[in-house]
């Protein structure tokens, strides 16, 4: 009997341990830096992201849903209504629909609100990431990314095997001089940024790749509803929609779906579905999905009492929080983050305010520098006055507790101010 006959025919007798516990050591190493020296020694057992049992009233600030749609009766009524009469499903690839199919209708109407040509639909905003860099760059070519661009378009670099160039947050000038040494590229940002509410330099980013030849990747996910004329965009919002050569978002932040969106020209559409992966090897979007954004783009173009309150309750919390000695001042938007820094000061500080009712999301590497950590609060237009004040008064409550006066970040904004 061969060896491969006797391996298979030991497969068969139970095994002493399950295969998913029986992991290798190369698995077993990067599991315990996580559950040993992160959780257990770092945090003391307890995991960043498990919420405590939420009191009755609490305040939610870890979604993304900045205009409340979720359960907005139009969306659900065109959703339903797909389910109970629409056709059966298409379970296939995007590459096989055919131009009049249900989907690519959405797009020209998506193309419409966003004054794009074309677009594209993803099945989520790292998808369309991804596949989007993956199709413009190509192996040694030059990315230039944001430090804090989201972790999507670094991703699309790798499946690219492109060269990744990264530039200090919102800093043109090292921007230029790092296009200057490594050539005409892709340069990739976000338009507002996902961890802080910071607003990139979009003008003078678009003047940058057009003088320099390089393409500009602008991913709107958190300004896409909330900003611009009838929620188009910050893009839009500046007048610049032909000078940036790509816009991208996720669907599921302000219009509360799931999927992700580009915006191109029908040209490169054609190109993008045989060439992305993530769009060659995932199926397309279900027909009440599909009935959900159809009638989200018409709820979204004319909420702009909920942009105008989102804005004015987000300008309002930050004076607040900023008087109360926080450090907020790296952003400006619906994101407000507050950064203690090392994780188990975070960790303490998100405890905290759980505990006075108000619920955030803990930040923290990969989605933030290490030792920069954050609690982010993210702010929607349904928070009313009482909610408000809630909120300043569990931060100035906490303030001491968490030692504010010495997280880093503070030591930042004593620092500027001495400047």
């Amino acid at each position: 009997m061969t060896n491969i006959n006797i391996c298979f025919k030991n497969m068969f007798r139970p095994p002493q341990i399950a295969a998913e516990h029986a992991m290798p050591d190369y698995v077993r190493r990067r599991m315990d830096a996580h559950h040993v020296t992160r959780i257990e020694q770092l945090l003391g057992g307890e995991h960043p992201h498990a919420w405590q049992p939420a009191q009755a009233g609490a305040i939610f600030l870890a979604g993304n849903d900045y205009l409340c749609l979720s359960g907005e009766p139009a969306l659900v009524r065109a959703q339903v209504a797909a389910l109970q009469h629409g056709q059966d499903a298409q379970l296939m690839s995007a590459v096989y629909l055919q131009e009049g199919s249900a989907q690519h209708r959405l797009e020209h109407k998506f193309a419409r609100f966003l004054g794009a040509e074309d677009t594209v639909l993803a099945q989520s905003g790292w998808a369309a990431n991804v596949g989007l860099v993956q199709t413009l760059a190509e192996p040694d070519l030059p990315v230039y990314l944001d430090m804090q661009a989201h972790a999507s378009l670094w991703e699309g670099v790798q499946s690219a095997g492109a060269l990744p160039v990264p530039f200090r947050h919102n800093d043109l000038d090292h921007l230029q001089r790092q296009v200057a040494r490594h050539g005409r590229g892709v340069i990739a940002v976000d338009a507002l940024y996902s961890t802080n509410g910071s607003v990139a330099p979009l003008a003078e980013l678009a003047a940058i790749a057009w003088h320099t030849g390089c393409v500009l990747v602008v991913d709107e996910s958190h300004s896409l509803g909330t900003h611009g004329p009838r929620g188009a965009g910050l893009v839009v919002a500046l007048g610049l929609q032909d000078h940036v050569h790509f816009r991208t978002a996720s669907l599921a932040k302000a219009f509360a779906g799931r999927a992700g969106i580009i915006t191109c020209s029908s040209k490169f559409k054609g190109y993008f579905l045989s060439e992305s992966r993530p769009a060659i090897f995932s199926s397309c979007l279900l027909r009440h999905e599909l009935a959900w954004f159809d009638a989200a783009i018409d709820f979204v173009a004319a909420a702009d009492a909920r942009r105008l309150a989102l804005h004015i309750k987000a300008g309002a919390l930050r004076e607040e929080l900023g008087a109360l000695g926080y450090n907020v001042s790296d952003g400006s938007e619906q994101i407000i983050a507050l950064e203690a820094g090392p994780e188990p000061q975070t960790l303490a500080l998100r405890k905290l305010l759980e505990r006075r009712g108000i619920v955030g999301a803990m930040f923290c590497a990969p989605a933030t520098p290490k030792n920069r950590s954050l609690v982010r609060l993210t702010l929607n237009s349904g928070l009313d006055r009482d909610q408000l004040r809630r909120i300043v008064e569990a931060c100035d409550a906490v303030r001491d507790l968490a030692g504010v006066e010495n997280w880093p970040s503070t030591r930042r904004l004593h620092k500027l101010a001495l400047v």
